[in-house]
């Protein structure tokens, strides 16, 4: 059991898939907070483009 333990604690072979997984994360984040503060800036611009046309 003491074996099986120090082998579980010196194996590094997950972290990388983590560090990834981690870093995808962030990447979703930037880009959901971008589209939120865009989005809000297109819609109001696309509104005003709208209503400066004759209907």
């Amino acid at each position: 059991m003491l074996a099986f333990a120090k082998r579980f604690t010196n194996d590094r072979s997950g972290a990388t898939a983590v560090e990834y997984a981690l870093i995808a994360a962030f990447v979703v984040l930037v880009i959901v907070s971008a589209v939120g503060a865009l989005g809000t800036q297109l819609s109001t611009l696309y509104n005003q483009v709208t209503a400066a046309f004759p209907t």
